[in-house]
């Protein structure tokens, strides 16, 4: 596997745990009531720290060839 392959499936990874992120708010805020609404909320934010990390090493790795 190239290189490029392997960023861009690292990729989908990332903009995964941002798409996973954007769900737990959305159900953590409008579904959920009490320490529950805390964890989701929590794992959201963590799958938003690591996607957002994982989406910045790509783009600011430079071009593969």
């Amino acid at each position: 596997m190239s290189q490029a392959m392997l960023k861009m499936y690292i990729s989908f990874a990332g903009m995964a745990l941002l798409l996973v992120a954007i769900g737990f708010i959305l159900l953590a805020r409008y579904k959920l009531k009490g320490w529950l609404a805390g964890v989701v909320s929590l794992l959201a934010y963590i799958s938003l720290i690591f996607g957002s990390l994982i989406i910045f090493y790509i783009v600011f790795s430079g071009p593969s060839a």
